[in-house]
């Protein structure tokens, strides 16, 4: 029984309908300009740079920044997964609390998994985790017993490298790294020049009187992502390319504000290390990770499928949910990671799935148990 209404705010899903698209030419000359805008929707203007007819103004630009309001009503627990199974081709499963916890699988996901590609349906794992490559998280789904494909994954620092492929970035620039060695290795497949990442963990500043610190002026994008060797001069390199090299470009993998380096607590998140960006440049970023749909855009296009023919399987309300939602597919929460009943249920919350229930394993039940 529908129990309340919430009103979901989207600005990505109402940039989706717009016409206000970048000719491919003029990609990166656009979002130099529109980078300097501090009011802008960075993260809307990330999943919207493909297929645009032309670069319009600035004026026509900040127009796209406005609220689509959509009544939503309650989430339901998910009481037939059979109905559920039946009615999607494809199912998009967060990893970190859906999959996994740390390095710990959780209870019933491979017997699951099995049970969905036996009726059929196409499975692709998204997570917004970017300390590895796609092919470094192939290697751990195969170390926690689980067959998945290197084509069936794409992790957030693959969003990263593909972004700056469909938006033209020019190779003779460089990309400034603050994050770990899976956006590394997905730039240098992508064919881009870099620097920085772990190799910077270990530099120190020594003020001095009169001290100026240099940077390489070709940098044109900064890539911030989750980084446990972060440190003040990786903020203040980082810093310098932003705020001094024309147009250069401030691009995060995402913003969760935690993350599950273990499966005993949660840990500070990529959202700490891009938030020290923000406060230090002034300026937000480009966001491809969820709930940017710039990853649902992709994945739609390249495997042909219907995203209303699509279930989101997560964890994260303000990630996973809006992710599925912004991308105009079905919705799962699952309840084996960060949000529990009590936060859905609280009356602060605006966004609510479709359906929730306490782990994918659920879906091996004829009727699944009432949370």
């Amino acid at each position: 029984m529908v129990t309340k209404a919430v009103v979901s705010v989207s600005v990505a899903a109402s940039i989706t309908s717009s016409k206000l698209l970048i000719n491919p030419s003029h990609r990166f000359s656009c979002l130099k300009s529109l980078s300097s805008l501090n009011s802008f929707s960075a993260s809307a203007l990330a999943i919207k740079c493909r297929g645009l007819s032309n670069c319009t103004s600035i004026k026509s630009a900040r127009t796209m920044e406005g609220f689509t309001t959509i009544t939503r009503a309650s989430a339901q627990p998910l009481q037939n997964a059979d109905e559920l199974i039946a009615s999607v081709e494809t199912f998009i499963f967060d990893c970190d609390g859906v999959i996994w916890k740390g390095d710990k699988l959780i209870d019933g996901v491979p017997e699951t998994l099995d049970m969905l590609r036996s009726k059929g349906k196409r499975l692709v794992f998204v997570t917004n985790n970017s300390t590895k490559s796609r092919k470094q998280y192939g290697k751990k789904f195969e170390t926690l017993g689980l067959n998945v494909s290197e084509e069936e994954i794409f992790a957030s620092s693959f969003a990263a490298a593909a972004y700056l492929k469909s938006i033209n970035f020019p190779k003779d620039k460089k990309v400034y790294v603050i994050g770990e060695d899976g956006i590394l290795k997905e730039l240098e497949l992508a064919g881009f020049q870099y620097l920085g990442g772990p190799e910077d963990g270990g530099k120190k500043i020594e003020l001095k009187p009169g001290f100026l610190m240099e940077h390489d002026h070709d940098v044109g994008a900064v890539v911030v992502g989750f980084d446990r060797y972060f440190n003040y001069y990786k903020v203040q390199y980082g810093t310098l390319c932003i705020r001094e090299n024309p147009g250069c470009l401030f691009i995060a993998t995402n913003r969760d504000a935690v993350t599950h380096l273990t499966d005993a607590q949660e840990w500070a998140g990529g959202g700490s290390m891009v938030g020290a960006i923000c406060g230090s440049t002034q300026r937000d970023p480009l966001v491809v990770g969820k709930p940017s749909t710039f990853m649902m855009d992709y994945l739609s296009d390249k495997f042909g499928i219907l995203k209303s023919q699509i279930c989101m399987v997560g964890d994260r309300l303000d990630t996973d949910i809006l992710f599925g939602q912004n991308g105009g597919c079905k919705t799962l929460l699952v309840l084996s990671g960060v949000t529990t009943l009590s936060m859905l249920e609280s009356p602060s919350n605006s966004i609510q799935p479709d359906f929730y229930t306490n782990k994918i394993s659920d879906f091996l039940a004829p009727k699944t148990a009432t949370v």
